[in-house]
Formats: C-alpha cells, sequence, structure tokens
C-alpha cells in the first residue's frame, strides 16, 4: 500500500512506500554492502578476463571453462546484489528481521570450482 508522504523519485517504489524510515546509518551501510558485492563482480570479470588474456593453463577447456564460470557469476552477482539490498531495505523500514543472506554458498561453489578447474589446466 503506498505511502502518501513518500517523495515520488525515490525508487524502487516497492522499497520506499513501505514502512518507516528507518535510521540513516543502517540504510548507508546496507547501501555499502551492495557496493561491496558490486566491486566483488567487478573482481571476478577480471579474473575471469584475465585467465583468458594471460592463457593461464593454456588454451586448454578447463581454463576456458573456468574463465566463463567468473565472468557468468559477475554478471550474475550484481543483479542478486539488487535484490539482496531491495530485502534487507525493506526488512529495515518493517522493523523486521533482516533476511538470511543467499549467496555464500553458492560463490564459495563457484570460486572452488573455479579453482579447481585452473589447477586442473596449469598442471596438465
Amino acid at each position: 500500500m503506498p505511502r502518501d508522504d513518500v517523495d515520488d523519485r525515490r525508487r524502487p517504489r516497492r522499497v520506499y512506500s513501505v514502512g518507516a524510515e528507518p535510521d540513516a546509518r543502517f540504510s548507508l551501510a546496507n547501501e555499502r554492502t551492495y557496493l561491496a558485492w558490486i566491486r566483488t563482480s567487478l573482481a571476478l570479470m577480471a579474473a575471469g578476463v584475465a585467465l583468458d588474456v594471460f592463457d593461464v593453463g593454456g588454451n586448454t577447456t578447463p581454463a576456458r571453462v573456468a574463465s566463463v564460470l567468473l565472468i557468468g557469476c559477475s554478471a550474475v552477482l550484481p543483479l542478486h546484489a539488487w535484490w539482496s539490498w531491495g530485502r534487507v531495505e525493506s526488512s529495515l523500514r518493517r522493523n523486521r528481521p533482516l533476511p538470511s543472506p543467499r549467496v555464500g554458498a553458492p560463490l564459495a561453489v563457484v570460486l572452488a570450482a573455479s579453482a579447481a578447474l585452473v589447477i586442473w589446466s596449469v598442471l596438465s
């Protein structure tokens, strides 16, 4: 249900149209977390491109798959970061418990698989 006192320029409306304005420190911390995920995404993209450009492990299939995994993860991570930011901000505005993070385990699996593929390609 939209609130009358909400500035129409604030986006996304699904987040800002509910609840009360939280303490700015918490909203800013949530934003910093979002930006940290964006930086992580950029680092994953750089690592994937570097694997390919610098021929780490040669031009082998495992090295290519590792590169594609890292770049693919870097494409999905900002979308997850945006979605997670909205979930946390909505929880803050409604004075509800914060949702649990959901990206840790999948990201760990992608990184472990990429590392194993790079090791395999370097050693073969």
